[in-house]
């Protein structure tokens, strides 16, 4: 005879005290807690050469964020730390959390090989139904490649810049050059 077992749904208040307590972030979603993984060297200093770039490109004009900067997407839910956040205009808060923040105006994943089909797919998705949010920015760790996908007036579109380009957001006036990001994070 099978038994079956109650599954627990967790709350978003349920979700903010594990991570008060908690040595790890935890992503939220749909009632369920997930440990997010620790990140390698290189995904680490990649991460600190956007912030960088970012920061020098876009200081004054906007705020930015490393990956302690917990996000959540009203519509579907979702709670993430994004490697890099960037907010343009006054912060908000969720409700339920004044370190939550509800309206990032661009957001960067840098790519690990565990989570890179995840972050390219299902948390694009929910990503994308944040209505302050301009723009998602990709970087590959095993490859010199970042990939933008961009909100236009009436879709998303996507553009990628490899070795030897430069890669640009529009929407921010930010230029990423590919080679010089991957080359101060001492990637090969």
């Amino acid at each position: 005879m099978s038994v079956s077992v109650r599954h627990h749904r967790h709350s978003f208040r349920d979700y903010l005290a594990v991570e008060e307590i908690s040595t790890v972030k935890h992503e939220f979603l749909d009632g369920e807690i997930y440990a997010m993984a620790g990140g390698t060297v290189l995904h680490a200093a990649l991460s600190a050469a956007m912030l960088a770039a970012l920061h020098q490109q876009l200081g004054g004009r906007c705020r930015v964020f490393s990956s302690d900067l917990r996000i959540r997407v009203r519509a579907t839910g979702l709670a993430s730390y994004p490697d890099v956040t960037v907010v343009c205009g006054a912060t908000e808060t969720d409700p339920e959390s004044a370190d939550t923040v509800v309206n990032p105006t661009l957001v960067v994943e840098v790519l690990s090989p565990s989570t890179m089909d995840y972050d390219l797919g299902e948390k694009f998705e929910h990503y994308r139904q944040i209505p302050s949010l301009t723009a998602v920015v990709y970087v590959w760790q095993d490859s010199r490649r970042i990939e933008i996908r961009e909100r236009s007036a009436s879709a998303w579109t996507v553009s990628v810049a490899g070795s030897g380009e430069t890669a640009t957001v529009l929407s921010q006036g930010v230029n990423l050059a590919v080679d010089a990001l991957h080359a101060d994070a001492g990637a090969p």
